[in-house]
């Protein structure tokens, strides 16, 4: 059997990104005192009491929204309720026991899955405040547990409530098989949409609105032609424009992402060109001596007939001068165009 999965969910602002942090310990998830800082579902692997699992962050659910960008939110926050053993369920206490944490726990109860309810910025020492008991009315079988994500007092008596939700579990042995690939890429290059077109279903957040995915999410995938796992970056921006923590923070993902992959699939815009952002992007990928895939993507909004390609194949080498070692292909991430064509790639540069 596969790892058991935690997912952390919650409203926005409870701490979910400082416990993912806390029990992953590095520092994966962003985390500012901002609401909605966590988009996407981010993965990461911890241990206890002899077991491995997998915790899931994710964004905060606003049960109530129409904000596009925070109803999205909800549904990647719903895919991870799905894929999880076990819901570790996020509450604040300074706030006490608010509507929408009554909402959620409606949702979670719905799951069907075990619920460890945990109350946050339970920072006193000694005796709990007095409202810590108000979030017993919250009716799950499991009783609420008093936490500090930020000092990690508690987290072991989450985990410890964990493993008793999940009873006896049989871990399997990590894949050595498996090709970590980093799509790497300005914003908006449509790297989410590779991602979610490969596999099959809405993973990551994809709008219009560049830098929706602002951390690396990992994401396994299985085929015919192997075992991988998808690593989808942050938008990586200019350096000059990068001049907040938020957006220094998701540079050093990408740069840690691609650190971490055996290949990289860089997404070129074919509708804005080579530009010097992806110069600078695929610089990233050359200086760390990764393997590399130029995928040209929005290919068919440009080239129903493909007699322009020798032209643009020409432009993104001289630009990339020092990349052509690595293979182009156009793509459409939106139709499916040559993204089949993609493993090939992957297997032979790998």
């Amino acid at each position: 059997m596969s790892k058991p999965v935690l997912a952390i969910v919650g409203r926005p602002n409870v701490g979910k990104s400082t416990l993912f942090n806390k029990l992953i310990g590095e520092r994966r998830a962003i985390v500012e005192d901002i609401p909605g800082i966590t988009r996407d579902r981010i993965y990461g692997e911890t241990e206890w009491r002899g077991r491995k699992f997998i915790v899931i962050d994710t964004g905060g659910i606003e049960p109530k929204t129409d904000d596009i960008i925070l109803r999205k939110m909800k549904e990647q926050a719903q895919i991870a309720i799905d894929t999880a053993d076990v819901i570790l369920f996020m509450c604040d206490i300074r706030s006490g026991l608010v509507a929408d944490d009554r909402d959620i726990a409606v949702m979670l109860k719905k799951s069907g899955k075990p619920v460890v309810p945990c109350i946050n910025k339970s920072d006193k020492i000694g005796d709990v405040d007095a409202g810590f008991y108000e979030f017993y009315e919250l009716g799950f079988s499991i009783d609420p547990i008093p936490l500090s994500s930020i000092h990690g007092s508690g987290s072991g008596d989450v985990l410890d409530a964990a493993c008793e939700a999940l009873g006896e579990w049989e871990d399997s042995e990590d894949d050595g098989d498996v090709i970590n690939v980093a799509v790497i890429g300005k914003p908006n290059a449509g790297k989410s949409s590779l991602v979610n077109r490969i596999l099959g279903s809405e993973r990551m957040i994809v709008s219009d609105i560049a830098g929706t995915t602002r951390d690396a999410i990992d994401t396994p995938f299985e085929n015919e032609t192997g075992k991988y796992n998808f690593i989808d970056t942050a938008g990586i921006r200019r350096q000059s424009k990068v001049d907040d923590r938020i957006e220094k923070y998701s540079v050093l993902r990408a740069r840690l992402a691609v650190e971490r992959a055996n290949v990289c699939i860089l997404m070129i815009d074919a509708t804005q060109g080579i530009t010097e952002q992806d110069e600078k992007i695929a610089g990233i990928a050359h200086e760390a001596g990764k393997a590399t895939i130029i995928a040209v993507n929005k290919w068919d909004l440009i080239d129903k007939d493909n007699s322009t390609v020798n032209e643009f194949t020409k432009k993104v080498y001289d630009a990339l001068s020092y990349m052509t070692y690595a293979p182009l292909l156009f793509i459409s991430a939106q139709t499916g165009q040559r993204v089949d064509r993609l493993f090939e790639q992957i297997k032979y540069v790998y």
